[in-house]
């Protein structure tokens, strides 16, 4: 039987940015130099595929550091991608763990422009999700009542600052650029003195990968974004695609998660996938439309990401293989 033609526009960005990236490499390396198990606080990044294959490498995932037991205390653990609160490694040194912080260096710049706030005598306004494990972490850098949550335009309107003077913000890094500005204009209007950070907090692998998505969702039956559940990031792109122009946006964590019987008669399917998520699994998910449809992939490119950001120094001396990435980056 024939089958029926597909054409699939493949967003460029898509998947692991460089922040993601250096973090799965510091498991790996640690693995690699101190030998298993490494510990791991929290997902190192939000995708169940990444973190089971670090499982089968020896690392072990813990929500807190007491869950660590005393006879592994000289083995390393490592601080996830999306930060931590300064009273986890307090606790660390506290508890004589050796640590290795993976906290990708565009959140830590989000956490020192919310401390240079701070630091000038300004109350910090952090706009983001409540609960999302990089909030939890910049809010932790500063005293408690000096920072304040903004998730909607609703909670900019019902802020009541003591002093609207001596305001400033910042931003969880994975936001939608567009729902962002809004939210940016409805403090402005309201506290015009209120102070940007000194550079833009949403990180640009964040709005690399919703510009490609613009590019690719208008006329889109589909669009498939390859992502985690509680990835911020990978849900924003579902919205920004719906946006944008595609027909629906579905967030799947692999090929087996597509609905076949409810995707019904497609001719044009936008696809991307969000910073943790690995490449491995967009090649699955175009292989099983492959199996069903005469695909043509066309590219719809929007920037080159050049962006390296270097491993703690303790983990340079150990060589990164091709064969060590392997289970998230294919083998071609």
């Amino acid at each position: 039987m024939t089958k029926p033609p597909l054409t699939i526009r493949l967003c460029g960005p898509r998947g692991f940015c460089a922040g993601v990236d250096r973090a799965i490499q510091i498991v790996v390396l640690a693995l690699k130099k101190y030998g298993a198990p490494v510990y791991v606080r929290h997902e190192i990044v939000h995708n169940k595929y990444v973190v089971e294959g670090l499982q089968a490498k020896g690392a072990i995932f813990v929500e807190e550091l007491d869950e660590i037991p005393p006879e592994h205390h000289a083995q390393p653990v490592v601080f996830s991608a999306h930060g931590v609160p300064k009273s986890v490694p307090a606790d660390a040194e506290a508890r004589n763990l050796f640590y290795l912080d993976a906290t990708c260096p565009l959140v830590s710049k989000v956490h020192k422009q919310a401390m240079r706030h701070q630091r000038k005598g300004r109350h910090v306004l952090l706009i983001g999700h409540a609960g999302h494990p990089e909030v939890i972490g910049t809010m932790g850098q500063l005293p408690e009542g000096t920072v304040t949550l903004v998730e909607t335009e609703d909670d900019a309107a019902r802020l009541q600052p003591s002093d609207p003077e001596a305001l400033g913000f910042v931003t969880q890094t994975t936001l939608s650029v567009e729902d962002t500005a809004g939210i940016v204009k409805a403090l402005a209007d309201r506290f015009p003195l209120m102070q940007a950070p000194a550079a833009e907090s949403i990180c640009y692998a964040t709005t690399n990968r919703q510009d490609a998505v613009k590019e690719a969702a208008p006329g889109s039956d589909l669009f498939l974004v390859v992502g985690a559940p509680n990835s911020s990031n990978s849900k924003r792109l579902v919205e920004v695609a719906e946006r944008a122009g595609a027909a629906r946006g579905l967030l799947v964590q692999r090929a087996s998660e597509i609905p076949w019987d409810e995707i019904g008669d497609i001719a044009t399917l936008g696809l991307s996938a969000g910073a943790s998520a690995p490449e491995i699994i967009v090649d699955e998910i175009i292989d099983a439309f492959r199996e069903r449809f005469a695909v043509s992939v066309e590219l719809a490119v929007t920037a080159e990401e050049t962006e390296n950001f270097p491993v703690n120094r303790v983990l340079r001396d150990v060589e990164l293989t091709t064969a060590d990435m392997a289970f998230v980056n294919g083998t071609a």
